[in-house]
């Protein structure tokens, strides 16, 4: 459903979400509710304690299947990812990114093993360039496949699992980056253990004309709160998760990113499938030798939230900029400012200080590991 007087999209809980009082605001191309009447602060903290619902129904959900079978399939996608899509097993789900030519990040993504394709999960902003991506790369036997008739959910935090068990019993046995389709009645969920909060917690692909039933029976449950864009993104900043277009893009790759962690073995140097995805050149010799610059987490040291776009300085007096804070603000659950952004190698191991030029002023920020609380996936 479109709004003609704003062209923005309209997820299958729109209606939900205004009749819940939500602040809805544009984003990625969506009317999406960036807070409920619970606010902001008290959402990312009901989180972190209970459960959280959110509507991430704007993402996009693509099928890949061939008739070649999985091997031929996963081959495929590896031409454009730098992950191990073969190893995948069957039910499990695993983190990657789209790389171009120059090594830089087109998107990230998630990649499930569904048994019969692969079922990827790209970012709503990113989600049309991907899909012709996919169409333009992808050998012939390859069919790409938009699902356009369900919403995707998020349930997460440490009650996520007792909530959505009372509808599906089945998610109980189910551990992190588990990727499952289970039949509800007559209705197949597709359910993975994962989310984007640094917490337990599910994400849950249904038919969109059921999304408002599954949704208000889950917000009915003492546990859950619907949750907005706001705390969606402190809660992953906490977590030391990247946001693609601020923290990661094209001008990083994945190694400068700090995610060299999504690619295996097989897939460097050395390994049985080495290479063979865009920008596998540049990306392979940042591996061995490191990159100039790193993605690292800072933590301000007095009390105020330093945002994206603060420039970084080696020292109060220089006058070169040496990094860039990519994501900032407060961090209800560590109860002080947090963010993320780019500094020199040199300047990117724990503990280092450097200073941040807030309002005219340079104030001192300390090079901190991530994620900034430690997270509670369920291994």
């Amino acid at each position: 459903m479109t709004d003609l007087t704003t062209d923005l999209n309209r997820t299958p809980l729109y209606e939900f979400h205004v009749a819940l009082g939500a602040k809805m605001v544009p984003f990625a191309g969506y009317e999406m509710p960036v807070q409920y009447p619970l606010g902001v602060m008290k959402e990312h903290l009901h989180t972190r304690a209970a459960a959280g619902l959110f509507d991430v129904s704007h993402m996009g959900q693509v099928m890949l299947t061939s008739p070649e079978g999985f091997e031929a399939l996963a081959l495929a996608l590896e031409s454009i990812v730098p992950v191990d899509v073969l190893g995948l097993k069957p039910a499990r789900q695993r983190y990657g990114v789209f790389t171009d030519e120059t090594g830089g990040i087109l998107d990230d993504l998630m990649i499930s093993n569904t048994g019969d394709g692969l079922f990827l999960v790209v970012n709503a902003a990113c989600k049309a360039e991907d899909i012709a991506h996919l169409n333009a790369t992808l050998p012939d036997h390859v069919t790409v496949t938009e699902i356009t008739d369900r919403a995707l959910l998020a349930l997460q935090g440490p009650a996520a699992e007792a909530a959505l068990a009372r509808l599906v019993p089945q998610v109980a046995e189910l551990k992190f980056m588990d990727s499952v389709r289970i039949t509800v009645g007559a209705v197949e969920w597709w359910i993975s253990r994962s989310g984007y909060t640094g917490e337990d917690g599910f994400e849950i692909s249904v038919p969109a004309d059921l999304a408002v039933k599954i949704a208000e029976t889950l917000v009915a449950m003492e546990e859950v709160e619907p949750i907005g864009l706001g705390a969606r993104d402190s809660l992953r900043l906490e977590a030391g998760l990247c946001l693609y277009g601020h923290d990661i893009d094209t001008t990083t790759s994945p190694v400068e990113g700090n995610i060299a962690w999504a690619m295996q073995k097989v897939r460097r140097s050395g390994g049985a499938r080495a290479g063979g995805f865009p920008g596998a050149a540049r990306i392979l010799n940042e591996l061995d030798s490191g990159a100039t610059r790193k993605r690292v987490g800072l933590l301000p040291q007095g009390r105020a939230p330093m945002r994206e776009g603060t420039p970084l300085f080696a020292s109060a007096e220089s006058t070169d900029q040496i990094g860039v804070i990519t994501s900032g603000g407060f961090g209800p659950s560590v109860e002080g400012p947090v963010a993320m952004g780019y500094l020199p190698s040199a300047y990117s191991m724990d503990g280092t200080e450097v200073f941040a030029e807030l309002r005219g002023k340079r104030l001192p920020v300390t090079v901190a590991p991530m994620p900034f609380r430690t997270s509670t996936y369920k291994r």
